[in-house]
């Protein structure tokens, strides 16, 4: 097997393994505590996750498939393809701006990428769920603001509680020296 070869199966592996836990988690956290993964404001511990962005590429893949995976099961309970398109391009858009961010710390900590889960999904979900759900195909900024809002503030929670210091255990233990190879 050549080293290539190697490199692109653990890059396949380490894709299908994230996408595998984050659907896993979010879909488990809806079934322990209904809603608390896929309401306005949530707090999807998977979303945690995101911050492997940060240290291997394959995330990026792994993170989208998984959201793909977990949405589906909000497309059960009532929220329809929406969800599942949008929140998938939120989380790709997301990931891809931490892995282009991860360079940028402020005291050896990616603050600014650890803000693009809040910005992506705010922005997008908030005006998913203004657009389809709540103003039945129109736009109400005032509404937007307010649904977006408390999206951005459930990731912020989650990034910064969970997020932060799975980063720094990661960095901590040298792991992610592991997950490049």
């Amino acid at each position: 097997m050549t080293k290539t070869t190697k490199r692109s199966t653990m890059f396949i592996v380490q894709g299908a393994a994230i996408a595998a836990l984050y659907a896993v988690l979010t879909i488990a956290q809806n079934l322990l505590l209904p809603g608390s993964a896929s309401w306005a404001v949530q707090f999807r511990v998977s979303e945690a996750m995101t911050v492997l962005a940060f240290f291997m590429p394959a995330a990026i893949p792994g993170l989208t498939v998984g959201c793909v995976l977990a949405n589906i099961s909000s497309v059960t309970a009532g929220l329809g393809l929406y969800d599942m398109v949008f929140g998938s391009i939120a989380t790709l858009l997301a990931a891809l701006c931490m892995y282009a961010l991860r360079n940028v710390k402020l005291k050896d900590v990616p603050f600014v990428g650890l803000l693009m889960p809040a910005v992506f999904n705010g922005l997008i979900i908030g005006f998913e769920i203004d657009f389809f759900f709540i103003g039945s195909m129109s736009f109400n900024f005032a509404d937007f603001l307010v649904q977006g809002g408390f999206v951005a503030l459930g990731e912020l929670v989650v990034l910064f509680v969970l997020g932060l210091p799975l980063t720094l255990i990661i960095k901590k233990q040298h792991i992610d020296k592991d997950l490049v190879k």
